[in-house]
Parts: C-alpha cells; sequence; structure tokens
C-alpha cells in the first residue's frame, strides 16, 4: 500500500472561534460525523479526554487496554464501514495500539489512531514515555501525521479520515504533542481536501474495453470461476457481484476476508477457499480455464505454492490497488479499478450485448458432485465437538448474527459452519492473524449495532489475551456474548504439531500439564472463565454435555447483556481440510 503525499486546499473554509488544539480534535472528530472513540487516558493525552468531556455529541468508552480499545474500533469499523476511532497516550499507550493498526493494515480497515505525544521541546529527547510513534508506525500505516503546528489540525484530521476512508481503506495515525493540544488558536476548517498524489486523490476506473476483454474471456470459458476477496465488502459492491454472477452462471469462491460478499446459501456459492477453505472451491480454482480475481490480492493462505496457484487459468485481477497487480501472482489481465465500478460497468454491458452465459454445465455438474462428496463434515462423537457448537450457534440464530472471532481452529471452523449471507458479518483478524482480537472486536461491533446479537466465538487461550475487556462490556453496558470453545490446549499450534511434528508439544498445553481438563476431566479445566465473569459482574455458563449444549446456547442469546459461555471440547480435533503452507491443492489433507 503507498504512501500518500499531501497538500490540502480548502474549498470555502469554516472559521470556528479560538479554542485550544484538543478542541479542536474534537470539532474535527465531530464534523466528521464520529460518534463513538475507543480511548485510555494518560498524560500526554489527558487534554484530549478533557475536551471530549466537554461535549455530548462523541461517546467515548474506555477499554481495560489500549490493545482492546483498538481492536474494538476495528470490530466497530469492519461491521458498520465506517472509519474506527481509538486514542491513546505517549509512550507505551501509544505503543499498545500497534497490533490494531497493523491489523487495519493488512485487512484494510478503516482506523484513525490519534495519540498524545510529549512536549515538542522534548521530542528526540528520550522523554518520560516517549516514542517515535511517527516513525515506528510509517511500514503499518497509509499515512502517518506529527503535528507540530496546531494551525495544521482541521487540514490533518481533514486528510486522515479521508485517506482512511477511500480507495483501499486502511490506517492512519495522528501524532499530537501536549503543547499542540494546548496551544489556543482560531482554527479554519477546509471543506475539503486535494491531493498532489494521483494515488491519494483520484480513483482509477476500468475501461470499457477492458470490461469488455473481460467478457470476451467469460464468453469463451468452459470452467469459469470467481474468486471475491475482502475488496468487495470495503467498496460496497456484493450486490453488483451477486448480478454478475448470476448474469454470467460463474460458480463464486470467497476468501475470508469476502465471507458474505456472495451469499453462502446461493447455488452458486462455493463458500471459501484456500487453506482451511471448502475441498471443492479449492478444486474449481485449480481445474478453472478462467479465473477473475475481483479485490482479493493472493494471499499465500488462498495461493499455496503461487507457482502452481490456478495453472490452467487465464486470470483476470481487477482490484483498487495497482502495487497488488502481479505482486504475489502474474497475471494475464491486470485492472486497476473501483471494484463496484467494474461490477456495475460490467453487469451495463452484458445488458447492453443481451450476454447468453456459455454453456458450463459440465462443470457445474462436476463443482456438484465435489459438493456432495466433500462437504464441510465432522465426525460424531460422545463429546460437544467445536464443529457442532458453530452449528447449532448458526441453527439457533438463523444465521442472522454478527460473529466476530479470536484466531485459531476457532476461528476456521467458525467460518466452515456459520453460513455467512451478508456482508461484515464476520469480524476476524485474518491478514496478522492476532490473538486476543475477538472479543473486544465483538464490543466494537455491539457499539456500533446495539440492537444485533454479536458473539464472540473464541478460544481458551485467544480469549484470555483479552480477558480483561469483559469489565468494558460491563461498565459501558455493551451486550457482547462470548462462546469459548476451551479444549486447554493452543488448537492450531498443536494440530500443527500432530501433522508436522510427532505431536511433540510445545508449550501448547494451557493448563496444568499434570492433570489437564477435558470434557472427561472438569476438575483440571483452568482458569475456570465463569467464576472470572462473575468477577467481572457477568453472567456465564459452563456446558459440557451435548444433550445441554443447545439449552445454554440459548440462555446466552436470550440474556439481556454480556455473558459468557464456556464449552467444554477435546483438544483432538482437527481442522479440515488443510492444505500444508506453501503446498498446492494436490497436497490436500482430507482427514
Amino acid at each position: 500500500m503507498k504512501k500518500a503525499t499531501s497538500s490540502a486546499v480548502p474549498s470555502k473554509p469554516d472559521v470556528g472561534r479560538e479554542m485550544k488544539g484538543a478542541d479542536c480534535v474534537v470539532e474535527c472528530l465531530v464534523r466528521e460525523g464520529v460518534d463513538v472513540v475507543f480511548a485510555y487516558p494518560g498524560g500526554a493525552s489527558q487534554e484530549l479526554h478533557q475536551a471530549l468531556a466537554r461535549t455530548e455529541k462523541i461517546r467515548v468508552i474506555l477499554p481495560r487496554h489500549e490493545q482492546g480499545g483498538s481492536f474494538a474500533a476495528e470490530g466497530y469499523a469492519r461491521a458498520s464501514g465506517r472509519v474506527g476511532v481509538c486514542m491513546a497516550t505517549s509512550g507505551p499507550g501509544a505503543t499498545n495500539l500497534v497490533s490494531a493498526i497493523a491489523d487495519a493494515f493488512m485487512d484494510s480497515v478503516p482506523l484513525v489512531a490519534i495519540t498524545g505525544q510529549v512536549y515538542s521541546k522534548y521530542i528526540g529527547k528520550m522523554a518520560f514515555q516517549e516514542t517515535d510513534f511517527f516513525g515506528l508506525t510509517l511500514p503499518i500505516v497509509k499515512h502517518s501525521y506529527l503535528v507540530m503546528d496546531v494551525k495544521e489540525l482541521p487540514r490533518v484530521f481533514k486528510e486522515a479520515f479521508h485517506l482512511a476512508r477511500s480507495g483501499r481503506p486502511g490506517p492512519v495515525v495522528i501524532d499530537i504533542p501536549k503543547d499542540v493540544q494546548q496551544a489556543k488558536f482560531t482554527p479554519t476548517f477546509p471543506a475539503n481536501v486535494q491531493f498532489r498524489s494521483a494515488y491519494a486523490s483520484a480513483t482509477q476506473l476500468a475501461t470499457d474495453e477492458q470490461l469488455k476483454a473481460v467478457i470476451a474471456l467469460v464468453a469463451n470459458a468452459k470452467r469459469p470461476v470467481i474468486y471475491a476477496g475482502g475488496g468487495i465488502i470495503s467498496a460496497e459492491a456484493h450486490k453488483e457481484l451477486r448480478a454478475f454472477a448470476e448474469k454470467t452462471n460463474i460458480p463464486v469462491a470467497t476468501t475470508l476476508m469476502g465471507l458474505g460478499a456472495f451469499p453462502e446459501t446461493h447455488p452458486l456459492s462455493m463458500q471459501w477457499f484456500g487453506m482451511h477453505g471448502a475441498a471443492y472451491g479449492n478444486w474449481a480454482v485449480d481445474e478453472a480455464d478462467v479465473l477473475l480475481t475481483l479485490g482479493a490480492r493472493f494471499d499465500d493462505r488462498i495461493t499455496g505454492d503461487t507457482g502452481k496457484f490456478a495453472s490452467r487459468a487465464t486470470i483476470v485481477h481487477i482490484d483498487i490497488d495497482a502495487s497488488e497487480h502481479n505482486k504475489n501472482k502474474r497475471v494475464q489481465l491486470p485492472i486497476i479499478s473501483d471494484i463496484k465500478h467494474a461490477l456495475r460497468r460490467l453487469n451495463e454491458l452484458l445488458a447492453a450485448q443481451s450476454f447468453t452465459p456459455p454453456d458450463t454445465r459440465a462443470w457445474h455438474e462436476q463443482i456438484a458432485t465435489w459438493k456432495k462428496q466433500h462437504p464441510f463434515r465432522y465426525d460424531d462423537s460422545k463429546y460437544i465437538v467445536p464443529q457442532a457448537a458453530v452449528a447449532t450457534l448458526y441453527e439457533l440464530t438463523k444465521g442472522d448474527a454478527i460473529i466476530a472471532t479470536g484466531v485459531g481452529q476457532h476461528q476456521m471452523w467458525s467460518a466452515q459452519f456459520y453460513r455467512f449471507s451478508e456482508p461484515r458479518r464476520y469480524i476476524s483478524s485474518l491478514g496478522l492473524g492476532a490473538m486476543g482480537f475477538g472479543y473486544p472486536a465483538a464490543i466494537g461491533a455491539k457499539v456500533a449495532f446495539p440492537d444485533r446479537q454479536v458473539i464472540d466465538i473464541d478460544g481458551d487461550g485467544s480469549f484470555m489475551m483479552n480477558i480483561q475487556e469483559l469489565a468494558t462490556a460491563k461498565i459501558e453496558k455493551i451486550g457482547a456474548k462470548a462462546m469459548i470453545l476451551n479444549n486447554q490446549h493452543l488448537g492450531m499450534v498443536v494440530q500443527w504439531e500432530d501433522r508436522f511434528y510427532g505431536s511433540v508439544r510445545g508449550n501448547t498445553i494451557l493448563g496444568d500439564e499434570t492433570n489437564v481438563g477435558s470434557p472427561d476431566n472438569l476438575d483440571g479445566l483452568y482458569p475456570n472463565f465463569v467464576k472470572i465473569a462473575e468477577g467481572f459482574g457477568i453472567a456465564g455458563r459452563r456446558v459440557h454435555l451435548k444433550s445441554e449444549l443447545k439449552d445454554a446456547i440459548q440462555e446466552m442469546l436470550d440474556h439481556d447483556g454480556p455473558f459468557v459461555l464456556d464449552v467444554v471440547v477435546p483438544y483432538t480435533e482437527h481442522v479440515l481440510p488443510m492444505i500444508p503452507a506453501g503446498r498446492t491443492v494436490k497436497d490436500m489433507l482430507l482427514k
């Protein structure tokens, strides 16, 4: 993702009253439509918190750790499509935001991270709680600002929000020294911004000639496949994608970032593919003769060995970010474009041509056979298996919930056994894979949609990393729920140990190794999540019997407020299918 160089040119500027820099920051946030900020105070950001205390237009939510707050801001942004805002003080407060900033960068999430900084005169002198947060974050942002002149604040904030939400979305950092926050001035608020950088100021659009070339490829295809990524969701292009797939009768496989971009209950859906994705989706992409890659980036967890990925296909790659073209995979037809425009125009051109889809009956029959023979599945057991817990949650919510996840096996099972038919329903850290993401992200999503069911499907290891955010949910009255698939192990690492390291346990048991908890050994379970929840004033329940699972999940769903459901499961389950890292579809493990 390229950095933007900028020079804002105000149009019909609005001159405000005299105010402190900190009050100007709040006014800028209000003007950008910000209604909530996740912020943890400290010495270098105290002026900002005092300014926020003087307005009733913005809700400030106090997380119990800056990482929790920044993940919550991400959850808010991923669920709503709006810019998430987090704030922290200088030094360790700021550095605790880094994981979320990196996560937002990799998953293209619009985020503005505001940090207090030490007084300008102390910058570069290793002052108390000083870090070069501007320099520290440069590799993981669309842009970073260190504001040394209070008069620059209105322009900087206008630019920052524009950059965060436009083009390929991403994070922007604004670092503000305390003396800049305290300085008084009369701000001039620009109505808009312009950039010298074409990347920042202009959105490139596919030409009709390019799109007609795509249609020509489709018209002659025998085994076409659409590979749709998170760009479809960022661009709000899911309706255009569905229309295009139906007009051309092309089956669709999404990435994990693209879950919900195409309804998984649709006959043309092959759900998602990649390392732990549907076998039939992986086989279809492997045998495709035309692969239409839309708003995706050929991530290694999708491609495996890039040299052998979709080797039979003529590949079209439509993406707004030119830097992604031919970066991971050489393609035959790269097109730089806003994906919503490209799909809308493709649909118009198809209608104008009275397009008739090619005869691909044999291809659809083959895919139907693969679906029947190799669905996502799991073996019955006397225990509650994690896949069954997710499937039961899907049944009881009728698919109408926002699902956040931590990172690990539960993350993959959530995607496999909860069907997503709408975008922004699967909230997960995918490019970075940050454990501890799930529950704070669920809090953010619930703030964005207080009337929706929001459930964090988590693992015991991942949930522990930000368990303190139960306090945030309780005190702020945020009804985000957590269903922990508790196997007492770092499940995904254990799976790799079982598959590739002779089942040698390298620090992957989370409890007492001499008395490991399990469905058959409840006394060994560690920690007691229900008691921890109770300590935070939150309702909870533990369940280990299959006969009680449905009732326990329904109790969680019916509860008014946050809830922790501890589902005890065996650690022996593996996420399948699995394509080992760097390998090919031919190496897929099915059992």
